[in-house]
């Protein structure tokens, strides 16, 4: 099966009239990314260091990590927004501006990987600062990927109604900076950094091109409607963000986490 697959992701870029968006999700099959995971896991125990595996699109896989986990190797995981929210239904409607890797998969795929939520360490928002022409390729396999989500996580994840505030602030705070060994973050305490998001849980905003920030005006999410937004956002006790607009230039320091 393995040296199948092997076959199948090598000879796409070979093989003609496979450019398709249902060719690209047939050359990248669940198994493909569990087979990439356990493999990640054994070089892990071989080499006998910590392992944080991102974009996991699936339960399965999140349940391999908890697995290895539970046999007292140091891994985690994390998934994307866009994996709990959109499906391989949404890439073959959407097109470009859904391409990701790994792909989107089934919306039972999406259900399952909600239930196994309480296993996965972090959510990231993934990050795609690709300009329009990189994504308007014929062929598919040549198209630039991601997806961007970091203005609209937090909307995104309280919209949809599927898992609590404390959930949302582990996934996205609190285990962050325990994995990554970041003392002074994840948490309201004295001797942390004031990193505070504020958010509005009933006020609605909508996903525009126009009410973008990103250099790149392009989201798979543009024309939804959330309910939750961010009102402001303060780094070390200063605002940064307040009301839909920055403050200031670009600010901020790079951390060294603890040995």
């Amino acid at each position: 099966e393995s040296e199948e697959m092997t076959h199948r992701l090598t000879s796409e870029k070979i093989t003609t009239g496979k450019t398709s968006v249902s060719d690209f999700l047939a050359a990248r099959p669940v198994e493909a990314e569990l087979d990439a995971i356990r493999c990640a896991l054994d070089l892990a125990v071989e080499a006998g260091c910590r392992l944080h595996i991102v974009h996991v699109s699936t339960a399965r896989g999140v349940r391999l990590v908890a697995e290895a986990r539970a046999h007292g190797l140091d891994a985690t995981c994390e998934t994307c927004p866009h994996y709990l929210l959109l499906t391989a239904d949404d890439m073959e409607r959407l097109g470009a501006v859904a391409k990701c890797a790994p792909p989107l998969r089934s919306a039972s795929e999406l259900e399952q990987l909600w239930q196994a939520l309480p296993q996965v360490s972090t959510l990231g928002s993934d990050h795609s600062p690709a300009p329009w022409t990189m994504k308007t390729k014929e062929n598919f396999f040549e198209v630039w990927g991601g997806i961007s989500s970091c203005q609209h996580l937090l909307p995104l994840l309280f919209d949809c109604g599927k898992t609590t505030s404390a959930e949302i602030s582990r996934l996205t705070s609190e285990s962050v900076a325990t994995r990554f060994r970041l003392s002074a973050k994840g948490g309201i305490e004295i001797g942390k950094d004031a990193d505070l998001t504020l958010i509005d849980p009933l006020a609605e905003e909508s996903i525009t091109t126009e009410s973008l920030h990103y250099r790149h005006h392009h989201s798979p999410y543009v024309g939804r409607t959330l309910r939750g937004r961010v009102v402001r956002t303060l780094l070390r006790g200063k605002t940064i963000f307040e009301n839909g607009r920055f403050l200031g230039g670009p600010s901020g320091r790079f951390l060294r986490p603890l040995p």
